[in-house]
């Protein structure tokens, strides 16, 4: 995977093993997924997007049987450009996990996102709550749970 050229915008920073800088052409070059699903206004969209576990694998991000032990304790840490963040544990991203699809969009009804979406949002279709379904995302980073202390 490449990062983005001089001439494309930095839409989306990923930190895993590997640092991205992706532009939103760099995120068409992934598998793109649509998504029908109703946002937290009740209002039902075709979400556009790709899966964060694809993206996180890009950027080195160990999944499958490789996710074990102290890598458990690993997790995604989502930044948005007014400081929100929400996290999720990296079995809440693997398909060998679990079956939700989280996938950070750019498209809506087949138009670019943009207002108060920002350029990129995480949508959660099977999520009761829209807490995690955050806008304006900037960064993604992976980060490890600090020990316990006894």
């Amino acid at each position: 995977m490449s990062t983005t050229t001089s001439k494309d915008c930095v839409a989306l920073t990923v930190q895993g093993e590997i640092e991205l800088k992706l532009s939103l052409s760099d995120l068409s070059l992934f598998h793109r997924r649509s998504r029908r699903a109703k946002d937290e206004l009740g209002k039902e969209s075709l979400f556009e997007g790709v899966l964060v576990y694809e993206i996180l694998q890009a950027a080195g991000v160990t999944f499958g049987k490789e996710l074990r032990g102290k890598s458990l304790a690993d997790y995604l840490l989502v930044q948005t450009e007014d400081g929100y963040r929400v996290v999720f544990a990296l079995p809440e991203l693997d398909p060998t996990f679990r079956d939700t699809e989280i996938l950070l969009v750019d498209r809506r009804d087949g138009e670019l996102l943009a207002g108060n979406d920002g350029r990129l949002r995480l949508i959660i279709p099977d999520e009761k709550r829209y807490a995690r379904w955050v806008r304006r995302i900037v960064a993604l980073s992976i980060c490890r749970a600090a020990p316990w202390k006894i």
